[in-house]
């Protein structure tokens, strides 16, 4: 669970700790209070996206810290090498050009990385999540995590993906004759071009360097030959290989009489033979610089060649002979195209009725979860002052020809009915706001069940609900936060009265700058804030006497 959270410079936030505790967490206060931003603190430190216009104006940097308590059995832990505690020390700094330093206790991680942990120590439900149930293509996915169909889901999509690829391929070869016969004539031609140059790898980087040193040729020709003279002589005068030699000679008829004279000796002996390797090396190259201006021309005349064929098929020798392989593949395919269609199309017919069976273990699955999950929202929704409420999962094929898609073949949207004798309608057409919302707590509810996720916060879910609906949402949160912890913002006084532990969140004005503070309030302070929230700014006796009666009802209802 999220036991503290650390806050510096987020808005209108300048600092703020606040220790949250086991159960139910509410937080109250004005609008614009920054009840919201407290939110917005922990979906950045657990890895969502964020910006830097989150940071405080004249500020450099945010940072938000977070500390969990009991996730040692958390497997992302163990994936990426870190340690289970006792706590888990979560942080995220987010600089004014835009970068973020991510840390888990203490390790430098990425945001991404963040995300994925994030993902599994909290979940955060926001004030808008109540519009996905207008969406009917969001229906879908609420019902597969309500029935965990992953493993038939990926079983799917694994039929699926190779059907689609076997008629991609078929797609590909499917052409009318006047195209066919174009895109031979073109590979012919292709073709033969590349097979008439009798291209080699690494030919082009060969010749060029030849190139350059037949250009060099004279320059390097004459230095060669000095150095040859130098070392070699001529018949005029002897070279420094002969001089070398015959100085190693006299001192060999000595070197015996002296340990420095052979010293003296051996490296004469040394330099001789170096002397003589290098003759060896001067002749080598000026074999190899020994060429006809015929070569040259041959040589050029290879160069643009190839570098003509580069401006069509390729930048290296190597890329033109890949795209020469990948020419006569096609133009195999293309004259053998019938039979390929022939062969692939026994082949989708197959992966067609594989895919077909996968989807409809697929459907099964999701049927046997619809009728779970029609059943426990529909309790869930009694239990939130809606007794009368239908709420049934409607299938439908998928259209096209297949009927099918990367989802599998069910087409899925919610139907409900409020009132006795009306028929179930789609729930975008009928449902009201309050409704809406009640409906969203209850699916939440019920997915978070299984989820294995021990925090959830509320961002304002209770909008458009009031009276005896709002003050079942407050007893339904106190039920859940019996085994989860519960962080709540809202603005009803009936569900800030069932918290277990309330927060203030309070904006004020110091040195001409906004400053917003938390404040965990005791039984006083609740009565203050609870009457604030009954009645608005005014705060009477009479609205006190009511917010201690709230508190109290409270306190009652938690108690049984």
């Amino acid at each position: 669970m999220l036991s503290l959270l650390h806050i510096e410079n987020i808005a209108v936030i300048e600092r703020a700790d606040i220790q949250f505790d086991p159960g139910f967490n509410a937080l109250t206060g004005e609008t614009g209070a920054g009840k919201s931003i407290v939110i917005d603190a922990i979906s950045a430190v657990l890895g969502e996206r964020t910006s830097r216009e989150l940071i405080r104006t004249g500020a450099k940097s945010a940072l938000v810290n977070a500390v969990f308590t009991g996730v040692s059995g958390l497997g992302w832990l163990e994936e990426n090498g870190v340690p289970a505690g006792e706590e888990l020390l979560l942080q995220r700094e987010i600089q004014g050009d835009g970068r973020n330093i991510c840390r888990v206790d203490g390790r430098l991680v990425t945001v991404a990385q963040l995300r994925e942990l994030g993902r599994q120590l909290l979940n955060i439900h926001g004030q808008h999540d109540g519009q996905q149930l207008l969406d009917p293509a969001c229906h879908l996915g609420y019902l597969d995590r309500s029935g965990h169909t992953e493993g038939e889901l990926a079983s799917f999509r694994e039929a699926y993906g190779a059907l689609a690829e076997l008629r991609k391929k078929i797609g590909e070869l499917e052409m009318d004759e006047a195209e066919r016969s174009r895109r031979v004539d073109t590979l012919t031609f292709q073709i033969g071009e590349l097979e008439r140059a009798d291209l080699k790898p690494g030919e082009d980087r060969e010749l060029d360097g030849r190139r350059q040193l037949l250009r060099s040729a004279g320059k390097l020709m004459d230095a060669v030959q000095t150095a040859q003279y130098a070392l070699s002589g001529d018949e005029d005068g002897r070279g420094a290989a002969d001089l070398l030699a015959e100085a190693e000679g006299a001192v060999q008829g000595v070197a015996r009489y002296s340990d420095r004279l052979s010293q003296l000796q051996e490296k004469l002996s040394q330099l001789r033979c170096e002397a003589d390797d290098a003759v060896e090396l001067l002749r080598d190259l000026e074999e190899e610089l020994d060429f006809s201006p015929e070569e040259l021309d041959e040589l050029e005349g290879r160069l643009d060649t190839i570098y003509r064929l580069k401006k069509k098929y390729g930048s290296t020798v190597e890329e033109m002979l890949d795209y020469l392989e990948r020419s006569r593949q096609e133009l195999d395919q293309i004259q053998y195209a019938d039979d390929t269609i022939a062969r692939l199309s026994q082949k989708l017919e197959k992966a067609r009725e594989e895919a077909a069976r996968r989807a409809g273990v697929l459907s099964q699955a999701r049927r046997r979860a619809a009728e779970a999950l029609q059943t426990r929202v529909q309790e869930e929704l009694r239990q939130l002052d809606m007794p009368k409420v239908r709420f049934q999962v409607e299938f439908a094929p998928k259209e096209g020809a297949w009927g099918l898609d990367e989802t599998g073949g069910d087409e899925v949207q919610f139907l409900m009915s409020a009132n006795v004798g009306e028929a179930l309608k789609p729930i975008q057409k009928v449902a009201s706001g309050g409704e809406l919302a009640r409906i969203m707590l209850a699916l939440k509810n019920v997915l978070a069940e299984d989820d294995g996720i021990d925090s959830l916060v509320f961002d304002e879910v209770d909008t458009g609900v009031s009276g005896r609906a709002a003050q079942k949402v407050a007893e339904k949160m106190a039920q859940v936060a019996r085994k989860k912890q519960v962080l709540c913002v809202t603005h009803l006084p009936q569900i800030a009265a069932m918290a277990d532990t309330h927060f203030s969140v309070e904006k004020g004005e110091r040195d001409g700058r906004t400053y917003t503070r938390v404040e965990r309030l005791d039984r006083a302070g609740r009565i203050e804030e609870l009457a604030r929230l009954i009645g608005g700014a005014a705060v009477t006796p009479a609205l006190r006497r009511s917010a201690e009666e709230l508190l109290d009802q409270a306190e009652a209802v938690k108690k049984k």
